[in-house]
């Protein structure tokens, strides 16, 4: 008989129906059972599960839960739903999601560099126009966040020609990037830079990050793109900012709530450019693969992937 994994989904149906399809074609040594068909004894000698958006009460059944494999990158909801997990929570680490989220980078940071939103404009009210360019070497992008994603667009930016700031929590050393570190460092690399990028992880250091004080700090003709979390910045206070054109331009990908409610004001500012969460989705194909190996490796050899570490929140 296979060893039973459950998955545990919150999900829309469709989604949760296609992962399942992925995970078992990669784990046919294990039995793939969603948590709606486990039954009793299954959910109580579950020792690991793949998750996506679980259901707190779903998880609280499986009570000898050793660890949990997410299907997604950032764990930040995990970790405020169940704060005090008996188990250990692995992230999802996969080299095609930093990829994904570089060529974004890229295409926004180009956007904006090439003077795009600006152009939308001159369309919407028949104006014929050119502006001048500046080289990419004229622009200083600066990236929030250095771990994975971060290094990842780090390069990808530098390949292009950009002139590239980046900003964490430590101090970091990185051939060709100005870096800074701390809050004195971002106070800095803020004033510093013509576009800023977001890519930290949610946790409680970061969360209103980027608040009046540090907004106040950009140049009326910065932009920003937020492809990280939107509890990382004060959108409220951005949105002021933007009306009053002390700042460019925003491409904001992420919100803290998601579908972004439809009577938001983000919508129908010129200046915001709105996405629906697409800056890098987690490829179910390569994804799956990765949980597989973490789980036969487990199961195998008896060695548990790296996990999240609690107090810093990946």
């Amino acid at each position: 008989m296979k060893k039973i994994i459950p998955f545990v989904s919150d999900c829309d149906e469709e989604s949760t129906l296609l992962w399942l399809r992925y995970l078992q074609d990669e784990m046919s040594e294990y039995d793939i059972v969603l948590f709606k068909n486990l039954s009793k004894s299954q959910k109580e000698n579950a020792d690991t599960a793949i998750v996506a958006n679980p259901k707190p009460s779903d998880i609280f059944q499986l009570k000898n839960l050793k660890w949990v494999q997410s299907l997604w990158a950032g764990v930040e909801k995990l970790l405020l739903d169940i704060p005090y997990a008996s188990f250990k929570i692995v992230r999802m680490i996969d080299p095609i999601l930093a990829h994904t989220m570089a060529d974004s980078v890229l295409a926004w940071t180009l956007y904006l560099h090439k003077n795009m939103p600006l152009y939308k404009k001159q369309q919407n009210q028949k104006i014929w126009k050119q502006h001048q360019e500046l080289l990419p070497e004229e622009k200083n992008i600066l990236v929030l966040g250095l771990g994975k994603l971060g290094l990842e667009s780090v390069n990808k930016l530098r390949e292009n020609g950009f002139c590239v700031l980046g900003w964490s929590r430590s101090k970091k050393e990185i051939n060709g990037v100005i870096t800074y570190h701390g809050e004195e460092g971002l106070h800095q690399a803020l004033k510093n830079a013509d576009i800023v990028v977001c890519l930290l992880p949610l946790t409680n250091q970061t969360i209103n990050l980027l608040d009046k004080e540090k907004l106040n700090l950009l140049q009326p003709n910065t932009s920003i793109i937020n492809f990280a979390r939107g509890a990382i910045i004060d959108y409220d206070y951005l949105l002021e900012k933007l009306e009053k054109s002390e700042l460019s331009h925003a491409v904001l990908d992420v919100f803290e709530k998601e579908p972004l409610d439809e009577n938001s004001p983000l919508w129908n500012n010129e200046n915001i450019t709105i996405l629906p969460h697409i800056s890098a989705p987690t490829n179910m194909k390569s994804a799956s693969k990765i949980a597989s190996k973490n789980i036969s490796d487990y199961y195998d050899k008896g060695t548990l992937p790296d996990f999240v570490d609690i107090k810093k929140g990946y």
